[in-house]
C-alpha cells in the first residue's frame, strides 16, 4: 500500500503543479473549480490511511476508497494493475 499512496501522492502533486501553470498563464478563472478541492480531500485520505492504525476496522474500507480514486490514474505508466480494488 505504501508504493500506491506514493504513487498517488506523486499524481496529486503533479496536477496541482500544472493548475498552478494554468492559473498563471491564463488566470485563475480558467481553472475547474471542483477539481482542486477533490485533490485536497484524496490527500487527505491518504495522510488519514498513514497514520491509521492497522488494527482499525475502518482501514478496509479505506484502502478500497483509496484504490478507486487511484484508477483515474490508470493510464500513467507507474500505474500497477495490482492496486486495482
Amino acid at each position: 500500500m505504501d508504493d500506491l499512496l506514493m504513487f498517488l501522492r506523486a499524481r496529486i502533486e503533479e496536477d496541482n503543479h500544472a493548475y498552478a501553470y494554468v492559473a498563471q498563464m491564463f488566470g485563475a478563472e480558467a481553472l475547474v473549480d471542483g477539481h482542486l478541492p477533490m485533490l485536497d480531500q484524496i490527500d487527505m485520505l491518504a495522510r488519514d490511511y498513514t497514520a491509521m492504525d492497522p488494527a482499525d476496522t475502518r482501514q478496509a474500507g479505506l484502502t478500497y476508497a483509496i484504490r478507486v480514486l487511484a484508477q483515474s490514474y490508470a493510464e500513467h505508466p507507474a500505474y500497477q494493475q495490482e492496486w486495482r480494488p
